[in-house]
């Protein structure tokens, strides 16, 4: 299925994409604490659908998602260390 892919950008703890939407990528920055980052379907109490750990080391990194990507149904919330940052691409 061919569509266009957006990017939304995080630097705190909050909800990056309001709405259905699949996950098809991201590129994090760690920001020097260690920790989760953790992305949910329906806000901060939703059900976990992506989640890695970072560490202290300030790092780049990104990893695209296979297939249609992690599908989300009402909208994409994440919960990220102090310091850490993430742009998805979601479409």
């Amino acid at each position: 299925m061919q569509y266009d892919v957006l990017s939304a950008h995080a630097d705190a703890t909050g909800t990056l994409v309001s709405g259905r939407n699949r996950l098809k990528g991201y590129q994090c920055v760690s920001g020097g604490t260690a920790g989760d980052v953790i992305i949910r379907d329906g806000g901060v109490s939703g059900t976990i659908r992506l989640r890695f750990t970072i560490s202290t080391n300030l790092v780049t990194f990104g990893t695209p998602i296979p297939g249609e990507g992690i599908l989300y149904y009402t909208d994409m919330h994440v919960t990220l260390p102090a310091g850490a940052k993430i742009t998805v691409f979601y479409g």
